[in-house]
């Protein structure tokens, strides 16, 4: 026998051995990363004062149903085929489509299907009656081919604050999301070109009646005390409004107060100024006597001189929602800056405890959009195709939002000249959103001024090579209590990655080197910002490693 046969036995013994080497690796490579992580000191005063910390907002309620696993299952209402939709891409499906959804709203909601398979529209879907999911059989599977934009099928929309802006280029969606009278209040005011306010009180912000005057209370508390509590009654949606007052002490109590917002010039942010009141969508848990119970803690604090009180709104667009399915538009050029045509993708407005789950979005101008909307989860979703403006936009005061498991792919085509790439976008005194979990092949953290605040963005790996955008005219680019928490940045380029010498009384937790270049930024603020700024320099180090995960177990 050859002295180089291998026995069984010895191949077993080979093998065996290589095993426990690999398993020894791994342990060890386990140990080190284990013995690596941290946990930062900011999490532990945190953990102790979840409703008020001064620097990371709770967000642990932030989605639909509070954050909810699991969506919905309305009963199955119809399938798009039994009322005329072909799937041989060719057939205009949009109004068969759209006539399943208005006879599920018309039955009370329910859940209508599209089977696999390419189907063409040639108009905008859009879900406007609570209740009613529009299911696909998978975003790998059930595929809507978009033909026109939102110009070609509503009108060209300007923008209310002038010039010659599309407002396309931030608004409406290809699929949309909205409660039916506002959608067609909507609608009506662009095609006669009076450029509407978009949010939860109207065009011109009157549709509105008070219900109660509310009493002073504190940011974080989840108990409020009213005058009256005649009309309030557990699972009602209220808005709580908040004036300001000609001294702005309500923007300043946004950006954290202090003598850095105090000296502020706010008289000429002409644009800031058009969104307050600030209006906060919630709903009644509990009623004993004058004290009314939230589902989630108050934003701000509660001051007279602000004059707050819950008052009416227009009818949410509650309980609906689109999943498994991919929308592809027909691929055209990226527009340029602010002139887009509106091959958008999803939209969610007014909507409040609405979802998107299992979504793919392609060649779009704008991807995923929050408009007016609270409490609303987009989840595994995805913006791919030749490249967008905006991926996600979260604007006009939306609130209390989650978008987890999402991708942002890289482009397919090069950028066209004179066009903008943002990224996941904020702004418009919008809070308490967070983003989780997300993959961007490109993009950046586009804190669009504004004064967005008390939002998060966790977990998330970057390419950061997009720019944010912004009018002077809007104002600061963070309020109080902005927190970044295990940002991964591939190309070290730190705009808008590390904030604490940007964002007052924020938190800047776990973000790996990053090195400033092209867009560089300064402090809105002056003086002492009050921002943390713990773990730099590490990579996926920091314990806990999601924030949003985190405060859900807390």
């Amino acid at each position: 026998m050859s002295s180089t046969h291998l026995t069984r036995r010895t191949l077993l013994a080979g093998a065996t051995a290589v095993a426990l080497g690999a398993t020894t690796i791994g342990t060890t490579v386990k140990a080190a990363a284990a013995e690596q992580a941290q946990v930062p000191d900011i999490w532990r005063e945190f953990s102790r004062s979840p409703f008020t910390h001064p620097q990371i907002p709770y967000v642990g309620r932030a989605g639909h149903r509070g954050g909810a696993a699991r969506f919905p299952r309305p009963r199955h209402f119809a399938d798009v085929t039994e009322y005329g939709a072909v799937p041989d891409g060719t057939t205009d499906c949009a109004p068969a489509i759209n006539r399943a959804i208005a006879a599920a709203g018309r039955a009370g909601g329910g859940t209508v299907t599209i089977p696999p398979g390419t189907f063409r529209i040639d108009g905008l879907i859009h879900i406007g009656d609570s209740g009613v999911v529009l299911r696909g059989a998978g975003s790998g599977r059930t595929t809507l081919y978009a033909t026109k934009s939102l110009t070609e099928l509503i009108g060209v929309y300007g923008s209310r604050y002038g010039g010659d802006k599309s407002a396309w280029s931030w608004a409406g969606g290809l699929i949309w999301l909205a409660p039916r009278a506002r959608w067609d209040s909507l609608v009506a005011a662009v095609q006669s070109r009076a450029w509407p306010f978009e949010g939860w009180t109207g065009n011109k912000r009157d549709e509105w009646t008070p219900l109660t005057a509310v009493e002073p209370a504190r940011q974080g508390s989840w108990t409020i005390t009213v005058a009256d509590p005649e009309g309030l009654h557990p699972g009602r949606l209220v808005l709580l409004r908040l004036a300001d007052d000609p001294a702005h002490t309500l923007l300043q109590h946004m950006a954290g107060g202090g003598p850095g917002p105090a000296s502020y010039s706010w008289d000429d942010k002409t644009k800031l100024l058009s969104y307050v009141p600030y209006e906060w969508p919630v709903r009644v848990t509990r009623v004993r006597g004058r004290r009314v119970t939230l589902e989630r803690p108050l934003p701000l604090d509660v001051r007279p001189e602000w004059n707050p009180q819950l008052t009416t709104h227009v009818t949410e667009l509650t309980g609906s929602g689109v999943e498994g399915l991919t929308l592809e538009v027909v691929e055209t050029p990226q527009s340029p800056h602010l002139l887009d045509k509106g091959y958008n993708g999803v939209a969610l407005q007014c909507a409040y405890d609405c979802w998107v789950d299992d979504v793919t979005v392609t060649n779009v101008d704008n991807g995923f959009g929050l408009v007016a909307a609270s409490a609303c989860t987009l989840r595994r979703t995805r913006v791919a195709g030749r490249g967008s403006h905006h991926p996600y936009f979260c604007r006009e005061g939306s609130h209390d939002n989650l978008i987890e498991d999402f991708t942002i792919e890289q482009r397919t085509v090069p950028a066209p000249p004179n066009t903008q790439l943002h990224g996941i976008n904020v702004e418009g005194l919008s809070s308490y959103n967070v983003w989780s979990r997300g993959e961007m092949q490109m993009g950046t953290f586009d804190s669009h001024r504004g004064l967005p605040f008390a939002d998060v963005r966790t977990d998330i790996t970057v390419n950061n090579n997009g720019r944010h955008g912004g009018d002077a005219s809007a104002g600061p680019l963070f309020g109080a209590r902005f927190t970044h928490w295990n940002i991964r940045v591939t190309n070290g380029r730190a705009g808008l990655m590390k904030i604490d010498g940007l964002a007052p009384y924020s938190a800047t937790v776990g973000v790996n080197e990053v090195t400033e270049f092209d867009q560089i930024d300064v402090p809105d603020f002056t003086g002492d910002l009050h921002a943390r700024l713990e773990l730099y320099g590490t990579t996926d180090a920091v314990r806990p490693r999601n924030l949003y995960d985190a405060q859900r177990d807390l």
